[in-house]
């Protein structure tokens, strides 16, 4: 059969960087920002944006488009026979739904303050009350579960009509509009009375906060987990889009404009939050993944008349539900595509089946915020933090490190075949400068960021 193809450049940008774009920007960046001091934390994720994100994401366009399969098949085209790479294809089918277990949670929070924006819930309350909402929602599991299900059969719908016919134009669509309401949002955000203090804390490093190995290892571990899990690098994301591209662009140049769309995304969000954090939240910006959720609505609060302030307040969770439903549907499409691949089903059956078992596997994320919440993980916290660790600090950088390791060692696909592929088409090129990086120093820097991840997270260093 015959790999469907995506009908412009334009989607396949849009699409790919509707994959990055989501919640690891709106949702994830702006309290991870907070929670590493802000200008240095952006200063160090932008330099690992560029010495990881771009190469890494460029190597996997191209094991994606040489191989015109999925992440869970694709090695299984590429590798010498005997090899044993394809392991990590079905690791990287597990990651997208481990992924999916606390995204789609997430992603009904987004869609259930968009209800409660529009239905008033918020007017009127001072901050401290805006604030205490975000943890009595939690705590309603059976609505969190319904929720859930409406993320997942929007998701399944999508994708079962394809990626030209609904995936491409749907992201298309989505994408325009949030960019359109984030710039603007961030516009009035910058006109509120704690934006200059918002901006310093920022857009301005503070090397005092990085003075000792502890603290600068901290930061560094937190930005690195950031980089990968924004891209989505290293679970085949970015491979799936890959395989559906034609032979017309070289992938750098590409892998750089969608990194460069996903950053700007990142930045205006924090452009947003950081300004109204130091107006409304006392300058508390270390809020954990209730971040936005306590500090957003009372920017709408604060725009008159209120029926104006409600309206773009609804708009602007609408259309952030957008950005993580942009994921949703990107990552949907590579779990029901490796299942294709793997099982033999049609892209009907994959969907339908791929869905339900994604459905059953978000609720333990959901109770686990509620009624199991006394459930925790020595090290680690509760069942969101597992299946968050699981995916940022374990299955995306060693991930990463397995598509590196493959497109630049003679026991993997090769250097010389990756270079080719990446450079086939018009555009911006690998260049031969570029080689000893890429295959002596680039695997060394994964290793070893990897490893001062972990050794953060459990307290071992820092």
């Amino acid at each position: 059969m015959e790999r469907e193809k995506l009908g412009s450049r334009l989607g396949f940008i849009l699409l790919s960087a509707g994959c990055a774009i989501g919640v690891g920007n709106v949702w994830k960046f702006p309290y991870m920002a907070g929670q590493y001091g802000g200008g240095i934390f952006v200063l160090i994720y932008l330099i690992f944006l560029v010495i990881f994100g771009v190469p890494i994401m460029t190597m996997e366009f191209s094991l994606g488009r040489a191989s015109q399969k999925s992440p869970a098949m694709l090695y299984q085209k590429l590798e010498k026979p005997g090899q044993k790479w394809h392991i990590h294809g079905y690791a990287a089918f597990g990651g997208n739904i481990v992924l999916m277990m606390f995204y789609t949670t997430v992603t009904a929070w987004l869609l259930q303050y968009f209800v409660k924006t529009l239905g008033g819930t918020f007017s009127g309350l001072t901050p401290e009350q805006v604030g205490a909402q975000f943890p009595l929602m939690l705590q309603d599991h059976w609505t969190q579960l319904l929720f859930v299900a409406i993320v997942v059969v929007i998701g399944v719908v999508v994708c079962i009509f394809g990626v030209k016919n609904s995936l491409e134009k749907v992201s298309k669509i989505m994408m325009v509009a949030l960019l359109i309401i984030m710039v603007g949002l961030a516009i009035y955000s910058l006109t509120l009375d704690g934006a200059k203090e918002g901006l310093m804390f920022y857009l301005v490093p503070d090397f005092s906060k990085v003075n000792t190995f502890p603290k600068l290892a901290n930061v560094i571990a937190g930005a690195l987990s950031q980089a990968f899990f924004t891209l989505s690098l290293g679970i085949g994301s970015m491979a799936i889009f890959g395989s559906y591209l034609s032979k017309d662009r070289s992938l750098l140049g590409e892998s750089i404009m969608i990194t460069g769309l996903d950053t700007f995304v990142a930045l205006v969000s924090g452009l947003i939050i950081f300004p109204a954090c130091f107006t409304y939240n006392g300058g508390v910006v270390d809020e954990g993944g209730g971040f936005i959720f306590m500090v957003f609505p009372n920017i709408f609060n604060s725009i008159q008349p209120q029926g104006l302030g409600v309206f773009i307040g609804a708009l602007f969770f609408v259309f952030l539900s957008f950005a993580a439903l942009s994921t949703i549907f990107a990552v949907f499409e590579n779990i029901f595509a490796c299942a294709q691949d793997i099982f033999g089903w049609s892209r009907k059956k994959s969907c339908l089946i791929m869905g339900a078992i994604i459905l059953v596997l978000s609720i333990p994320c959901v109770l686990g915020l509620s009624v199991w919440s006394g459930v925790r993980i020595p090290g680690i916290g509760d069942i969101m933090d597992m299946e968050d660790f699981l995916v940022s600090y374990v299955l995306l950088p060693l991930g990463s490190l397995c598509y590196v390791l493959f497109c630049v060692t003679k026991k993997g696909w090769g250097y010389e075949n990756f270079e080719k592929e990446a450079n086939t088409g018009k555009g911006l090129k690998v260049q031969k400068w570029m080689k000893p990086y890429l295959t002596y120093v680039l695997p060394v820097l994964v290793i070893i960021a990897a490893v001062i991840g972990l050794l953060i997270k459990f307290k071992l260093i820092g």
